[in-house]
């Protein structure tokens, strides 16, 4: 193996276990705050010890979006996802109880919740980057890394989450240079925001990312009470003249405007106008 395909491997590895460092403290922040003692979770690659998969495994797909994108699969035991819905609904600890579909949404709940701490956390390494949480049969895809969170001895119950990225968020990882202050060699010259290395070849893992774009025809501010009093008939007046272009969304931000069309039944949009992303609010 050459030094550069070595340094490459290298920087991925470093960027995905940075990555996922963040997603374990903020495991360890959100349940410390609902089971109201501290908890705390570690990383591993290699565990002989971890369960192995089941029928009953519950897989959450978290797709990444804005300055990092791709894909993460978070595959929790049936015990587990007992465990943390009986944490998060505030039930007794009770590993024989039934598992029910409401406790699988409350788990889908809390990996919202800790998604909203990790995207925090990561900004300052990786910029604006959104999370998303849904439920998702197992991928379809070969992990480009994979490893355990594993709780500590002070969890009600023993927590292993396995965690796999996909080709493209690992890519995505290293493909962005440290913080100027993380820098080894303060005298090393500035990288480009977007390296030529992927640019030139990594770019291409990434086409295959799927991304949520929103129709939006306009808006409005409502009063509480003008919701409530809302009905079958009722009208409500958006800030937007029909002759006006409808916005395209991409993760909250405008990238197209255009007129509505229809196109073999269904809406559409003719393409006017294509800018610099911008947010909608």
């Amino acid at each position: 193996m050459s030094d550069v395909t070595q340094e490459n491997s290298a920087n991925h590895s470093d960027s995905a276990n940075a990555f996922i460092a963040i997603w374990a403290q903020s495991i360890a922040q959100v349940l410390t705050q609902i089971a109201g003692s501290s908890l705390t979770f570690e990383c591993l690659r290699d565990a002989a010890e971890a369960p192995a998969p089941g029928d009953g495994d519950a897989c959450f797909l978290v797709v990444s979006a804005g300055s990092v994108r791709g894909e993460m699969i978070l595959r929790l035991p049936r015990t587990v996802t007992l465990v943390l819905a009986q944490l998060f609904l505030g039930e007794p600890q009770d590993s024989a109880a039934e598992l029910k579909a409401e406790h699988k949404e409350a788990v889908e709940e809390l990996l919202r919740q800790i998604a909203g701490h990790a995207a925090t956390a990561l900004k300052p390494r990786w910029g604006e980057v959104q999370l998303h949480v849904e439920s998702s049969a197992p991928p379809s895809w070969s992990a480009a890394a994979n490893g355990w969170l594993r709780s500590g001895h002070d969890a009600p119950a023993p927590i292993w989450i396995e965690w796999l990225l996909s080709a493209a968020l690992h890519t995505a990882l290293a493909s962005v240079p440290l913080p100027a202050a993380e820098e080894p060699n303060s005298e090393a010259p500035q990288v480009d925001p977007m390296p030529t290395g992927l640019v030139a070849g990594n770019l291409d893992l990434l086409m295959d990312v799927e991304l949520e774009v929103m129709l939006r025809f306009g808006e409005r501010s409502m009063r509480l009470q003008e919701i409530l009093e809302l009905g079958a008939g009722s009208v409500v007046e958006l800030d937007r003249r029909i002759e006006e272009p409808a916005d395209l969304l991409l993760d909250g931000r405008i990238i197209a405007r255009g007129e509505v069309v229809v196109v073999d039944g269904n809406y559409g949009l003719r393409v006017l106008d294509v800018g610099t992303p911008q947010s909608a609010n």
